[in-house]
């Protein structure tokens, strides 16, 4: 599979250990994290500060909200899962090649202010679907 720009690599490899089935039942758990502001935090774009998502639509997959990965090419992504991100749009059709999470199949995430790389959405027939976000092209700001 090829990219649209030379540097947004968009292939995928799974980790290196095996996932359990005790690990695949958990799989997509909410994290118990609840903020007693009434101040919303908003995680934009860091490229256009287009809003992507919010710090409410954070979850933890496999037990972690934040994982690492490397794609084939060993570019190493840090990635923060979410729920949803109405700041998101996506390209190219989904595909299971080279997946990190067992089960899931993913299409690239891109933000619809300016089109940036920002991450994936995983989809799967038996959990809920979520986006991993490539961290450091977000940044937080309260509202």
């Amino acid at each position: 599979m090829t990219s649209a720009a030379p540097h947004t690599a968009l292939n995928l490899r799974p980790p290196r250990e095996k996932q359990s089935d005790e690990m695949l039942g958990s799989l997509v758990e909410s994290e118990a994290e609840e903020k007693e502001s009434d101040d919303e935090e908003y995680i934009l774009c860091r490229q256009c500060l287009h809003v992507i998502t919010s710090s409410a639509e954070r979850i933890a997959v496999q037990g972690l909200h934040r994982h690492t990965f490397a794609n084939p090419h060993g570019i190493v992504f840090e990635i923060g899962c979410f729920r949803s991100s109405r700041g998101c749009g996506y390209a190219g059709p989904a595909s299971n090649e080279f997946a990190w999470f067992q089960g899931f199949s993913w299409r690239v995430a891109v933000c619809v202010g300016c089109l940036i790389h920002l991450g994936w959405l995983f989809t799967s027939t038996g959990y809920e679907s979520f986006h991993g976000l490539i961290l450091d092209r977000l940044i937080t700001q309260n509202q």
